[in-house]
This record gives structure tokens, C-alpha cells and sequence, in this order.
């Protein structure tokens, strides 16, 4: 236990009589200097070499005797000692990226608390009744195993893949603190999905061979990561850097092929389908963690485009034609290989759903994510078939259609129900 006792008797001993409050208030202006020169004798008396050190703790003081601090601070500083709000940048600032504050994107702060508030853990959630209607002989059809499956081989690579492009590309690239720190928050709740998919696979005893090995063995699965990576590779490379026209449009066309796309509709379908079953209190438990990373999920998305449309602003000469049809191009892939995805896993109708309807839903949605950054819908006149999704996504909100409903979203282990 530590105790501040020898410390308190020493400010007693020091401290100014009643009698003189201005002195408190307004010290002498040579007590800053006065502190520094005490501080830095001290240092320098702790620095050095004394008769009882052994010679590794010796060579550890002489080594930090002849460290040159400026190469270091150099690093830290960048141009400016001390960040003014012009200086930040959402690519290619020289402001020093350790001074979080002034904020610039106040939006991207508030994020990071919204998602500090949303935090969930996988164990929070009960899965016997998942395990008990797995194991039995007709709690399932086989439709319904197979999207079961198929959703939990995509989901528990697909956001390693995410993890992967955020901690490796995207918060090296991003040059905004504040958004840095809300990239951290997604980085950890992209772990805490995987976690909650092997969570599941393992609670219902899967074979967790085939299921971790889907996205090399089926072909609806391996053409959605294949086609996610290709957008991961060269901005991964270490050496990799933001600064030319080019370099700049790679770097967004991961941002939209990650957000946008991997996040924004590859995940729609498999969603939509396990809480589907959830409705019909089916995998109940299971649909319950689809729907807590739903929520993570639309807000990864959000903070996404908001980043998109930011770098937009602030270098509009990247937003040219060309990078307009590339972005239409790859969200209309995107939707392409959802609708392929979602005919592997659902060949016949089943929980109230078929694979047209499905295909509308995923239009719908393509249709929202070229508006969101700007650009014409390629699906007019399409609807969502599906208008209980968007109530599952509100984020201030817990509804839960599973014989519960959670009251409050909240953050620890203590979720309130009645």
C-alpha cells in the first residue's frame, strides 16, 4: 500500500501561514525556475553512477547519459510544437499525432464514446436453449443448419479480415487523433466478435476445422474475403505511404471497400438471416450476439463514411470521375456477390424469407451506401422488405424480439433486463 505520509508531513512543515493567502495565490514568478533547477539536480543526482550499482544498472544510467533526446522529439513534435485545430487533417497532417485536443471532428470523439457505452462481452449471453435445439435430431431444418453455418464460416474471418486492415493499414494512414481513438474502440470490438463467433461454434460443438476454414473451401464465402483482401494488399505493405494522388486513392478505395462494402453490405444478409431465426425464437442466443454486433457493426459503418466524405472535403481532387465510377463499381460488385451469397445459403425459401427478397433488400441497401458518399442510386424504385432491420439498429435503444428486452445498452457485465 502506498503512503503519503512523509509527504504530507513535508508539505505541512512548508506551507505558508494563514496570514498570507496572496502568497498562495500568486507565487513569486522565479518559484517555476526555482523548481525546475531543484527538479533538474535531483535528476542528475539520481542519474548518477553510485558504489553500490552493479555494472548492468551502471551501464543502463551511462547509456541514458548519452541518449539525445531531440532525435526523439523531432519524432513526436513533427512541425509544431503545439496543435491548432487547422493543423489536423484526416490524411496527410504533419501535426504531431500524440496532442488528442483541440478537437477537430467532434463526431469522431463522440464515437469513441458511444462504442466506450455500447461495450458487451460474448459470456453475457445465455446459449443453452441454442445448445439444446442444436443437438436435437428436428430442432433445425437443414436450411436452416445451413445458414447457421455458412453465416458463423463467413463472420468469424471476415471481421479477422477487418481487424487485420484496421491495426495494420488504416490507423497508420489515418492522420487524426480523434479518429485514431475510435479506430482502437472498433479494433477491440472487432475482437470481441470473433470472439463471440467462436463463442458460438464452440457452445454448439461445431466442428471448428470446417467452420474457421470456410472462406478457403466455399466458393460464396472465399469470393467475398478474396475479393476484401485485394484492397488490403498493398496499403499492408509497412512501407506503403499516403502523400501522391495515387497513394491517396488506394488508401480510399480501402476505406470504401472495407466500410462500405465488407461492413456496410456483406454483413447484411447473414444478419438478417440469424435474426430472422431470433424472431421465430430459434437460436435465440446466437441471434442475440448477431444482434449486439449489428450494432457495433452500423456504427463501424457510420464512422466510416463520415471519414470517407471527410477526406472528400479536404482533397477534392481525388473525388474525379474516375474515382467515382471505381467507388459505383466496387459497391455494385459488392452487392453481387452478397446476392450470390445469399442464394448459396438460402436455395429455397425459409424463415419467411427467400433469396428475391433478399436480393431486393441487398439493393436497398447498395442504393443507401452510394448516397451516403455521394454518389446516383443504381437500383431505383427498390424498398427494403425488411423494415424491422432498422429497428434492430437503433443505437439508442435495446429492442429485443427474443421473449426478453434489454432496457438500457450498457457498458461492463451488468446488462439490465426485465
Amino acid at each position: 500500500m502506498l503512503s503519503w505520509d512523509e509527504f504530507d508531513e513535508e508539505e505541512t512543515t512548508t506551507a505558508p501561514s494563514a496570514a498570507t493567502p496572496a502568497a498562495v495565490a500568486q507565487p513569486a514568478p522565479q518559484t517555476a525556475t526555482k523548481l525546475d533547477n531543484q527538479a533538474a539536480g535531483s535528476v542528475e543526482e539520481a542519474r548518477a553512477v553510485a558504489a553500490d550499482d552493479s555494472s548492468a544498472v551502471a551501464r543502463a544510467k551511462q547509456a541514458l547519459n548519452e541518449l539525445d533526446i531531440r532525435e526523439g522529439l523531432a519524432e513526436l513534435e513533427g512541425e509544431s510544437a503545439r496543435v491548432q485545430v487547422g493543423d489536423k487533417q484526416m490524411i496527410n497532417a504533419r501535426a504531431d499525432l500524440n496532442q488528442l485536443v483541440p478537437f477537430k471532428y467532434d463526431w469522431a470523439w463522440q464515437k469513441y464514446l458511444d462504442g466506450c457505452a455500447n461495450h458487451w462481452m460474448p459470456q453475457e449471453v445465455n446459449m443453452t436453449a441454442d445448445i439444446a435445439l442444436w443437438k436435437s435430431v428436428d430442432g433445425l431444418s437443414e436450411d436452416e443448419r445451413r445458414i447457421v453455418k455458412r453465416n458463423l464460416g463467413f463472420f468469424s474471418t471476415a471481421d479477422s479480415l477487418v481487424a487485420n486492415n484496421l491495426v495494420l493499414a488504416v490507423y497508420r494512414l489515418i492522420t487524426n487523433p480523434e479518429c485514431r481513438q475510435y479506430i482502437l474502440r472498433q479494433a477491440f470490438e472487432e475482437a470481441i466478435h470473433t470472439h463471440a463467433y467462436q463463442y458460438c461454434i464452440e457452445s454448439l460443438g461445431m466442428d471448428e476445422g470446417e467452420i474457421f476454414n470456410m472462406y478457403h473451401e466455399i466458393p460464396s464465402v472465399a469470393k467475398k474475403a478474396s475479393w476484401g483482401l485485394k484492397y488490403t494488399r498493398s496499403i499492408s505493405d509497412p512501407t506503403f505511404q499516403t502523400g501522391t494522388v495515387e497513394t491517396d486513392k488506394e488508401f480510399l478505395r480501402n476505406l470504401i471497400a472495407y466500410y462500405c462494402v465488407l461492413e456496410g453490405i456483406f454483413f447484411y444478409c447473414g444478419f438478417t438471416q440469424i435474426l430472422s431465426m431470433g424472431r421465430r425464437n430459434k437460436m435465440t442466443g446466437t441471434a442475440e450476439q448477431f444482434q449486439y454486433i449489428l450494432r457495433d457493426e452500423s456504427m463501424h459503418l457510420n464512422f466510416g463514411i463520415d471519414v470517407i466524405n471527410q477526406i472528400k472535403i479536404e482533397n477534392p481532387h481525388l473525388w474525379d470521375a474516375q474515382m467515382k465510377d471505381e467507388a459505383t463499381q466496387m459497391i455494385l460488385q459488392g452487392t453481387q456477390l452478397e446476392i450470390e451469397y445469399a442464394r448459396d445459403t438460402m436455395p429455397r425459401g425459409v424463415l419467411g424469407m427467400n433469396a428475391a427478397m433478399m436480393e431486393d433488400y441487398l439493393k436497398f441497401i447498395a442504393n443507401r451506401r452510394l448516397t451516403q458518399i455521394g454518389l446516383k442510386e443504381e437500383y431505383p424504385g427498390t424498398t427494403n422488405p425488411f423494415p424491422w432491420m432498422s429497428e434492430i439498429m437503433d443505437l439508442k435503444k435495446e429492442k429485443n424480439f427474443f421473449e426478453t428486452r434489454v432496457i438500457e445498452y450498457q457498458t461492463g457485465g451488468a446488462l439490465s433486463w426485465d
